[in-house]
């Protein structure tokens, strides 16, 4: 466990409020508080995990499905030409708990190399929006 209150456990435990996308199989997706752009989301593990070398092996599966799932859905629910997907370990790893980023890309977007300019969400009301239109599309996903 992290030396201090852990920011990614405190939201798993419900203490800090995120807009969540999908809780299951000891994952949780959420949007970003800073999205590089809208429907930035953040996958985590439940229990607490630093780095991708400490995630347990029967993990492993679940989690990297949840994004590679979340990576489709934002094509179909969001109308991306395809997705960012990362981890950072250790270097560069804002909060020391294991996540991995899934951000919607389109051609021309601005997005450069490992440059990523940060936004906000507009309110509450756009952040629930974006959260319910890739969990729309996770559905149909899943239904197939």
């Amino acid at each position: 466990m992290p030396k201090g209150p852990c920011t990614f456990c405190r939201i798993v435990a419900g203490e800090l409020a995120v807009t969540e996308v999908v809780r299951e199989g000891g994952i949780v997706a959420f949007l970003d508080h800073r999205p590089v752009f809208p429907g930035h989301v953040l996958v985590v593990p439940v229990d607490h995990h630093e780095v991708l070398a400490d995630l347990p092996t029967d993990l492993l599966e679940p989690y990297f499905t949840r994004a590679q799932r979340l990576s489709v859905a934002m094509e179909d629910g969001l109308g991306s030409v395809g997705s960012f997907v990362a981890i950072n370990n250790r270097v560069s790893q804002s909060v020391p708990h294991l996540h991995t980023h899934v951000v919607p890309r389109t051609p021309k977007d601005g997005l450069r190399g490992f440059f990523w300019p940060r936004g906000r969400y507009a309110n509450d009301a756009e952040a629930a929006e974006v959260a319910a239109r890739l969990r729309a599309a996770l559905s149909r996903l899943e239904a197939h």
